[in-house]
């Protein structure tokens, strides 16, 4: 049915956008921004997918991805936290030499295809009419990104390292009065950063789409860092705002599949047409509402 493969690829589809922008969540929250999510995704891509073509251990390919892209965001660590340099500028430079990085490394690996990450199947609910495909029939990461979104949401409201991970958000000079450890704290949420989009970058060449190509991540860095600001900073919002994107992008792949008589490109180009619209809407009424979600310390040095 076509409702139950819209319900299944939604799913799919905004499994990575989930990874990474909860990554970046926890990074703002601590005060640091940083664009060069697309960059770690595709580092992540590149270094799991010549791991798994080499090794054919997909679990290890995994692993990989997660600590290539700490490695990368390790990079915007050191120059944002220690040296002080600009974060918009230092994101920039990290996402072109990410991309960069990604199609140097793969480019012996180009157009070839591996034995990807295999869904789920959970017994008898895998059989219900209508959803059991969509929500029992899954990759165990579509699973894991929904126990990370509450686990999150858990984190900063409820226990004491979340407490002083917005504190240092809101106002890094007052929690290092207090004697909070700033820069610590920084750093750690800057490699959760780069972890989870290192983690969302390999979902998506070993399960997602199993092969390698330059740039295979299509702008879902940029997508998960405006989902950001969509969920008003708040994680359970990620959740649903992912679902979002990830029905835009379920509905054009759905209709090309169909042979709608449309031009792909237009249908190709929903999702991010999907992420301006929103973003305006939501800058033109609610500015103030925004600004009050956003952690105060963001982006400054």
């Amino acid at each position: 049915m076509i409702l139950t493969d819209i319900l299944n690829d939604t799913l799919r589809a905004a499994t990575p956008l989930i990874l990474a922008a909860l990554g970046e969540l926890v990074a703002e929250k601590s005060g640091i921004l940083n664009l060069g999510v697309e960059g770690m995704m595709l580092v992540g891509a590149a270094s799991a997918f010549i791991v798994v073509s080499v090794t054919d251990n997909i679990y290890l390919g995994f692993l990989i991805a997660l600590f290539t892209g700490m490695a990368i965001a390790l990079i915007h660590a050191v120059l944002t936290i220690t040296i002080n340099a600009n974060q918009v500028a230092t994101g920039l430079a990290l996402s072109i030499f990410g991309s960069g990085l990604s199609a140097f490394i793969g480019a012996d690996y180009i157009g070839q295809t591996i034995t990807g990450l295999q869904p789920l199947n959970i017994p008898i609910l895998k059989s219900i009419p209508l959803i059991g495909k969509a929500f029992f029939q899954q990759y165990i990461l579509v699973y894991i990104s929904i126990i990370l979104v509450f686990f999150v949401a858990w984190f900063l409201q409820k226990t004491r390292s979340g407490l002083i991970l917005r504190s240092v958000g809101e106002s890094s000079t007052a929690a290092d009065a207090l004697g909070l450890p700033v820069n610590r704290v920084r750093y750690l949420a800057v490699l959760f950063g780069g972890a989870m989009a290192g983690l969302a970058g390999a979902y998506l060449s070993l399960a997602y789409t199993p092969f390698w190509a330059e740039n295979m991540t299509a702008g879902r860095g940029w997508i998960a860092i405006a989902l950001v600001v969509f969920a008003n900073w708040k994680p359970i919002r990620i959740l649903l705002g992912a679902y979002l994107f990830g029905g835009v992008s379920a509905i054009q792949l759905i209709l090309q599949a169909l042979g709608v008589d449309i031009s792909p490109y237009l249908l190709s180009s929903l999702p991010y047409l999907a992420t301006i619209i929103v973003l305006i809407i939501i800058s033109r009424n609610n500015t103030t509402r925004i600004q009050l979600g956003a952690p105060t310390s963001l982006g400054k040095t």
